[in-house]
Formats: C-alpha cells, sequence, structure tokens
C-alpha cells in the first residue's frame, strides 16, 4: 500500500490525485463501495469520487462502450461483468506488475477469465452464481419440502400460493425471478436449460447447441410459471424488483444472487430469520443443480490520468480484509478461497460453506469462447426468451430461429 507521500509522487505534484470508480448499486453494493475507496482515500490521501451506473448490466456494458470508444479519463476504474474482459481488454491496462503477485491467491478460473492475450486486464472482486432463496416458514407451515426440482418448485408454489390467496393475502406469488429482455435473463435462462442437461447456447468449440428437445422443454416449463405461480410483471423484473417482492413477504421462492442474503436479514425486512437459501433446482431427475457464474471485477482504463494510484486503489478494495468485510456486511462472494473457511464470515453467511462447490463451477455464460461478440449472442438469446415468455413465439420456433441467427454470426468468426 502506498502512502500519502508517494501517491502525491506518481502523480507528479504536491496536490492529492483524485481516482475516479465506477460502482454498481444494486442491493447495498454502493453503500459498500464508498466505505471501501474512503477507507483507502484515508490511507493515501487521495480522493475518489464515486459514479453510479446503470443497474442493468446491458445498459452498463453500452455506457462503458461509449466512454471508451470515446477514449475518456472520466472513469479511471472500472466495474466490470465476469463476461466483459474479451470485449473490453483492448481499452485496459495489464494488472498484474501492480498486484506483487496479490493476483494468485484468487480462484484461477476468475484468473483465466479475467486474462487476455496473456495480460491480466481485470482483477477479480466478487464472484456469483445463482441461488434459490425459500421461506423457511411457510414450506413448514404447509407441509412442503425444500424443492430438489424444477417440478417440484412448481407444485409447492402453486400449493402454498393458493393456501396464502385464500388466507387474505391477494398480493402472494410462488415464485420471482428476473424476466426483462437483458443480462440477468440470460443468467436465468442459461440456468433453466443447463439443469436440464441443454447445454450453455455455444459450445467450448464455438458450436451453437441452442435448439434441442432439453433446452425447449426448460422453457416450456418456464413460461407455464408466468401468470400462475409468478406475475406477468415479472416479465419486467430485474433483481431488484424480484428482491422487493420476496423481502416484503409476498412470494415464496426467489432465484437471486447471494447479494440479497444480508438484505433479507436486516433488521427492517419483514421475512428476517424466515429466509433459507439452496442450490437451484435440477431439471428432472436427470438433470443438474445449475447456477451460472455471476460476478464482478475492477479493471483500469488506459485513458486512465493516474493508472498507477488506480491500480492500487484496485489492489485494496479486492484484498483480503476488503473482501472479508464486505462478506460479512453484504454477503458478497469472495474471489478467495481461504475465505470460505473463515469463522466470520461462515457466521455471517452459513450457505457460503455449504455451497462452495456452486460458487466455485458456476456455469458459465459463452462469453471467451464468443469474444466480442458475446454481446450480440447474449441479446439474441434473452431476446429470444423473452419472446416464448410472453407467449409471442413457441419455443421450438424461437430457438430454432436463434441457432440459425447465431450460426451465421459465428461463421463470420467469434
Amino acid at each position: 500500500m502506498i502512502g500519502s507521500a508517494a501517491a502525491c509522487l506518481l502523480t507528479g505534484g504536491l496536490q492529492a490525485a483524485t481516482v475516479t470508480i465506477s460502482c454498481g448499486a444494486v442491493g447495498a453494493e454502493r453503500q459498500l463501495c464508498e466505505e471501501g475507496v474512503a477507507a483507502w482515500s484515508e490511507k493515501t490521501g487521495n480522493d475518489v469520487q464515486v459514479v453510479s451506473t446503470p443497474n442493468s448490466a446491458t445498459e452498463r456494458l453500452s455506457l462503458y462502450q461509449q466512454l471508451l470508444a470515446a477514449q475518456s479519463g472520466d472513469v479511471d476504474i472500472f466495474q466490470i461483468d465476469v463476461v466483459w474482459p474479451g470485449m473490453l481488454a483492448r481499452h485496459m491496462i495489464d494488472l498484474a506488475p501492480h498486484m506483487d503477485g496479490a493476483e494468485s491467491k484468487h480462484f484461477e478460473a476468475l484468473l483465466r477469465n479475467n486474462t487476455v492475450d496473456g495480460r491480466l486486464v481485470a482483477m477479480p472482486w466478487f464472484t456469483d452464481a445463482g441461488v434459490l432463496y425459500y421461506r423457511k416458514d411457510l414450506l413448514e407451515q404447509y407441509d412442503q419440502p425444500v424443492p430438489k426440482t424444477w417440478e417440484q418448485l412448481t407444485e409447492s408454489a402453486e400449493a402454498v400460493m393458493k393456501a396464502q390467496r385464500e388466507a387474505g393475502n391477494d398480493k402472494f406469488w410462488g415464485f420471482v425471478w428476473q424476466g426483462r429482455a437483458y443480462e440477468g435473463l440470460t443468467c436465468d435462462a442459461l440456468e433453466w436449460v443447463a439443469s436440464h442437461n441443454g447445454g450453455t447456447i455455444v459450445n467450448a468449440d464455438g458450436d451453437v447447441t441452442i435448439d434441442n428437445p432439453q433446452a425447449i422443454e426448460a422453457l416450456e416449463r418456464a413460461s407455464g410459471w408466468v401468470d400462475t405461480i409468478s406475475p406477468r410483471a415479472v416479465l419486467n423484473y430485474t433483481e431488484e424488483e424480484a428482491r422487493g417482492v420476496f423481502q416484503s413477504g409476498n412470494a415464496l421462492f426467489m432465484r437471486n444472487w447471494p447479494y440479497a442474503w444480508s438484505l433479507a436479514q436486516s433488521d427492517d425486512s419483514p421475512v428476517k430469520g424466515k429466509v433459507g437459501v439452496v442450490a437451484l433446482p435440477k431439471g428432472g431427475e436427470g438433470g443438474r443443480h445449475a447456477g451460472t457464474l455471476g460476478g464482478w471485477q475492477l479493471a483500469v482504463s488506459k485513458y486512465s490520468e493516474n493508472p498507477d494510484l488506480a491500480a492500487d486503489l484496485v489492489r485494496y478494495l479486492t484484498s483480503y480484509e476488503e473482501q472479508k468485510r464486505r462478506a460479512i456486511e453484504g454477503s458478497y462472494n469472495p474471489t478467495l478461497p481461504e475465505l470460505y473457511q473463515d469463522e466470520d464470515v461462515l457466521a455471517a453467511v452459513p450457505f457460503f460453506g455449504e455451497l462452495f462447490e456452486t460458487f466455485k463451477n458456476g456455469v458459465p455464460r459463452p462469453s471467451s469462447v464468443t469474444g466480442e461478440n458475446y454481446g450480440r449472442v447474449s441479446n439474441a438469446f434473452f431476446n429470444s426468451v423473452h419472446d416464448v415468455l410472453s407467449g409471442e413465439a413457441e419455443p421450438e420456433e424461437a430457438l430454432g430461429s436463434l441457432e440459425r441467427d447465431l450460426r451465421r454470426l459465428g461463421r463470420r468468426g467469434w
């Protein structure tokens, strides 16, 4: 860590420098980011400006691409999604020379993901995999099991929703998730497809594989949830809309990321102490538990006026101590394996230990193989899925058309 005097020398003057970082605002993200950068600022004597960006990953990527295409130095540090390193690599500095070996302590899979043409273009900040939240009290009250398959989830959701509505809660729903046409729907739908052994849209060899019976079955099942156990409004839900319904006590099940745990357990949460978390259901007895790999990285723009200082802030924010604080206070998954054995972390977020393999072996989106075309692949996928969910297309029609479009795109080279 550099002190304030050294920091001033880095910027070539006696005045403190200002570093700008983009932070998300989903759940407690903004607050935790501000607290982290404030601690670094106090240590180094430099100022940090936190810039909010859209909650939608799709909108955030578009904003980033506009800024970077203009070679703007307005943002020094970008918080980037796990699927973006290949798309944004040419705009980012190599962080490895700035980390003094600290990068080697993080999950190997994430380091491989963030290394493009031999350059570490982003440091892992927190990782993610989709998980299932459920109301422990209601499953017990109505003698329903914690679901291991999507069929069990559907049956329990129908039963409890019916009983709750008969008891007077006409706002109660069985299952809420992310159904808006954006990157979040790609994550949800990939989980449905993968849990039915339907592949990952494009395989590791670059072959388009989405048009298959298992994927069709998965989308048929999901489309049946809309207007039955899920509100039609779910077609416009992102993470926070789903959390709002679940945390207010108006849903039995919720698909979301681990960040929602600490919020559900907060003192003012109506469901505090009533929530459990497990791996997402299998697609039948022959299926598997599948949580899409998520998470966010920190990358330094090559257009930054203070790249060394920005890299030092990245090193601080991705350190053991800071990741531990974020895990305890915000249930953000560390990217350092040793923190999954930390007693303080496990006391705050018990399911981190139980679902370690889920987080370690999340289902990757096909971003590595499709490179800069991943955005187009994901857009085509979530729009096709949304058409099915909204009743505008049948699964066979939508996936057949999607596969043809993606094959044409792939023939020009991923």
